[in-house]
């Protein structure tokens, strides 16, 4: 009997945490609805010249001596924003909280301050939603192109185990510096699958958003439950086409980072802001992030209070949008077809198989006009456990229908057959099966049959 009281307690605390656990939808949902928030890129580069400052700048050099996030929450709020987003580590490295995993952080500058706890706790005491930014390229500890360690996995999970569990409820963690083509650290280099899983053990109700729209095409999620646009980077989503729940980041003064010019700048026009961004995105299933630089001291300066504040007076939240439609959900495992052998069909001139499967959406394997119905088949070097094949089009609807099949020891199998949706981004789910091979044989088209990926999980 005294067992059974001792395990009830744990029983109806596994309970409750289930039943608070949210669908993925319900939070792309509510984090769309959110409409408008304040990104706040602060840390080692507001003391240097450069938003990429010296990996190796001394602690020293962050030195803020009027830090209150409380101004920074009601300036927030003034806008009309519901949330904030901090960089609690940008690319050079540097923390800004009370970390055990290094002593390039904050607690141990002359400020011996926890930046990462004075805005959370301001926020939510103003009623904000808080989210964290998290930069995978470490240049500070040697996490990048060439150096990278088993280690250093071990190193972010203790660094996103710190952020996850000492700050409360974290709304989403906004990544960057990971699968692009500056930072050239791929997913396999550092395991997107482990690092989203061990986030999601943390906190399943975090979303986790990569900076990756760049790469990765509009139609689907790849490696992020939110589809993420850095316009400064020449991101622009498209307020037409846009189907999926989505991000728009923009800094309001030049740079993300303060520079010393910032407090006579002219800043971005309020009204293009609201008019050009807030609303049409809104409208477009997206979310707008408008990022305010603090200064030296920890303070935002003067004009970009006054652009806040005018942004309030001219924008009010209105509550939830529409319904964001129905899409698939995100593909977060690593694809087993990157760069395995390939067999096809006659190509057209350069555009071989091997294209279909290089982790490059912009190339394409190229059937030739000549063949009636053109197959492409890749090698998965060995037996592997598979429950989900993406494939996509150059051109939007080329494709009418086709076979998919897979091959387990002499016998192939065939995973679907017939007319396929009008889309660029075609998925299979289907129950985990052994496959060595598999195979796309086009049945019908017009014009023509390129792909230019074909992802296999």
């Amino acid at each position: 009997m005294k067992r059974i009281f001792i395990l009830l307690p744990l029983l109806l605390t596994g309970l409750l945490a289930s039943a608070q656990q949210k669908s993925l939808r319900e939070l792309q949902q509510a984090f769309v609805d959110l409409r408008f928030g304040m990104f706040i890129h602060f840390g080692m580069p507001t003391y240097s010249t450069e938003d990429w400052p010296d990996p190796d700048m001394p602690v020293s050099a962050f030195a803020p001596t009027k830090l209150v996030c409380q101004q920074w929450a009601k300036a927030a709020k003034s806008a009309g924003m519901t949330y904030g987003c901090l960089t609690t580590k940008h690319h050079s490295g540097f923390c800004i909280w009370d970390t055990k995993t290094t002593d390039y952080c904050s607690m141990k500058s002359p400020a011996r301050i926890d930046v990462v706890r004075q805005y959370v706790d301001a926020f939510r005491q103003e009623g904000l939603g808080v989210m964290l930014y998290f930069s995978i390229l470490d240049t500070h500890h040697r996490i990048r192109p060439g150096h990278i360690k088993p280690e250093h996995t071990k190193f972010i999970k203790a660094q996103l185990k710190e952020l996850l569990t000492k700050y409360g409820d974290i709304t989403a963690l906004i990544i960057d510096g990971w699968d692009a083509p500056w930072s050239r650290i791929s997913y396999d280099d550092i395991s997107f699958p482990e690092i989203y899983a061990y986030i999601k053990s943390l906190q399943p109700n975090c979303l986790v958003m990569d900076l990756n729209a760049a790469k990765y095409p509009r139609e689907a999620l790849f490696y992020t439950d939110i589809k993420s646009y850095e316009q400064g980077a020449g991101q622009k989503i498209s307020t037409s086409e846009n189907r999926l729940p989505a991000l728009a980041c923009l800094p309001l003064q030049r740079t993300w980072f303060w520079k010393e010019s910032m407090p006579t700048d002219c800043l971005r026009d309020v009204r293009w802001i609201v008019e050009e961004n807030i609303r049409p995105y809104n409208e477009a299933y997206c979310n707008f992030i408008l990022n305010v630089a603090p200064n030296r001291d920890g303070q935002m300066d003067a004009n970009a209070l006054e652009a806040l504040r005018r942004i309030g007076q001219i924008w009010h939240h209105e509550g939830p949008t529409k319904p964001v439609p129905e899409c698939d959900a995100p593909i977060t495992q690593r694809n087993i077809a990157k760069h395995c052998p390939t067999e096809y069909s006659w190509s057209y001139d350069y555009g071989i198989g091997d294209f279909a499967c290089d982790d490059d959406f912009s190339s394409a394997w190229t059937s030739h006009p000549s063949v009636a119905e053109p197959w492409w088949e890749v090698d998965l070097r060995g037996k592997h456990t598979i429950s989900l094949v993406s494939i996509m089009e150059q051109t939007n609807g080329n494709i009418q229908s086709y076979r998919l099949e897979y091959k387990k020891g002499k016998r192939w199998y065939t995973l679907f057959e017939g007319i396929v949706p009008e889309c660029r981004v075609k998925q299979h789910r289907f129950a985990p099966v052994n496959a060595e091979k598999v195979r796309i044989t086009v049945t019908r088209h017009h014009g023509t049959v390129a792909l230019t990926e074909v992802g296999i999980y």
